[in-house]
């Protein structure tokens, strides 16, 4: 018992992943996808959260033994200078674009969340305030800091869905059927979207740098990787629980209102309230997602998630910038540290590219947030290779990758391709709604 208490007393670096995925992206997409087709994707969470474990444990354990961040590995270990050129534009490409799209998404999480319960602030203002305050906390620099922030924030979230999901007496036998039963929607383009949506809003890209850097700061000895190795499974088993209960809220109160409507011809879906209210579902907004809390917490719903999002998309709007740092640093070869100045430079981009885009796309919030959590899901692939390229270092010695964690690394990978590819037409379609908005 003494044991497991000490291992809590080290939960940490964990808890950041978590807090990155259990965003505005994850609250939204676990919405929409229980909302359109009920407890069906839950399976897609439950791959998608061991998936998580799996590759967060593989960036943890390269990080402590190694002592360097990802992309300070990835950098050291491609020997030829051409390749190792490119390995570091594809990782820089990559994150900027992810990140950016993230960033974008937990802004507009922010606009989602205070918009909810006063919807008379203007979006610009909302950004502003937002961006300022996830600049100062990362400008103050102080890690501890900034993880305990994160790990209450989370904590609050998961009691706040846990809860309701058990209030609103959801189906279980569909929930058992949901979480093991994999498939894909064929007649709704909505819940297809969200099949892509849920692992990408899960297993992050840019999560897999940032644990590798904080891991490394966290543990200074190989042999605390047990340490590290509970941590993560502890911290995103909990994270990935909490995701399923916002699908379950979800897919118990506003389901059942999920309907098709006519407009113009085309056939739109999306919620009819009880006042007869049309929502498309691009247009879902926080008072709409507080439907799904109302059996526990009746009127003051749509306070709590308009504080859940405002939360959720600011633990986040932290994460996502950091980790865009610690992976630019690292590939670069730059100097790493929270106070490091060029560390600062590269995290300030990246806020100020999301504020940016979350003001000029943010007309349709909800269906720029899913296009962002689609596009990390594409990305995936390519950095989940990085992570198994480092994890086989011979360096590692003993914690270098088994045979079996690479079999299901290459498994996880390919599965995700199944999901992108089968949804990617889907994809480009929202994306061009999207930008022509």
């Amino acid at each position: 018992m003494s044991k497991v208490i000490e291992k809590l007393k080290n939960v940490g670096p964990g808890a950041l992943v978590a807090a990155g995925f259990v965003g505005p992206g994850t609250v939204t997409t676990c919405t929409v996808s229980g909302a359109s087709v009920g407890y069906t994707m839950l399976w897609a969470l439950v791959f998608a959260t061991v998936a998580t474990i799996i590759f967060q444990e593989m960036a943890a354990r390269v990080g402590i033994a190694s002592q360097k961040g990802l992309g300070e590995n990835i950098r050291d270990r491609i020997p030829n200078p051409v390749l190792k050129g490119l390995a570091i534009a594809i990782v820089i490409i990559a994150i900027f674009i992810g990140n950016v799209a993230y960033e974008t998404g937990n802004i507009t999480g922010g606009i989602l969340g205070i918009q909810a319960v006063a919807p008379g602030i203007p979006m610009g203002a909302i950004v502003v305030v937002v961006g300022l305050l996830a600049a100062v906390v990362m400008f103050i620099g102080h890690y501890n800091l900034i993880e305990k922030v994160l790990t209450a924030i989370v904590v609050f979230m998961g009691v706040v869905f846990l809860v309701t999901a058990l209030a609103s007496n959801p189906d279980w036998g569909a929930i058992v059927s949901g979480m093991f039963t994999p498939q894909l929607p064929t007649n709704n383009s909505t819940g297809l979207m969200t099949a892509i949506g849920l692992v990408g809003t899960t297993i992050v890209p840019y999560n897999l740098f940032l644990h590798a850097s904080s891991a490394a700061e966290r543990w200074k000895d190989p042999e605390q990787i047990s340490d590290a190795r509970f941590d993560a499974v502890l911290s995103i088993a909990l994270g990935g629980i909490i995701s399923m209960a916002i699908l379950i809220c979800a897919a118990a109160n506003l389901h059942p209102l999920w309907t098709t409507w006519e407009v113009d011809g085309a056939t739109v879906a999306g919620i009819t309230t009880a006042a007869g209210d049309q929502i498309a579902s691009a247009k879902i907004n926080g008072q709409v997602m507080a439907l799904a809390l109302t059996p526990l917490l009746g009127d003051w719903s749509t306070w709590m998630i308009g504080l859940g999002l405002l939360a959720a998309g600011f633990s986040s709007a932290i994460t996502a910038p950091l980790s865009a740092a610690y992976a630019v640093n690292g590939v670069l070869g730059w100097g790493k540290g929270l106070k490091d100045a060029k560390f600062k430079i590269v995290w300030a981009i990246v806020l100020v590219c999301g504020c940016c885009m979350a003001i000029a796309w943010g007309k349709s919030p909800t269906q720029l947030i899913l296009v962002a959590q689609a596009a990390n899901a594409i990305l995936l692939p390519i950095m989940a290779f990085f992570v198994i390229f480092c994890a086989n270092g011979k360096d590692l010695g003993k914690f270098k990758n088994h045979a079996f964690a690479n079999i299901v690394g290459v498994i996880i990978i390919v599965v995700t391709l199944f999901i992108c590819y089968r949804n990617m037409t889907n994809f480009l379609t929202s994306l061009q709604t999207l930008i022509g908005m």
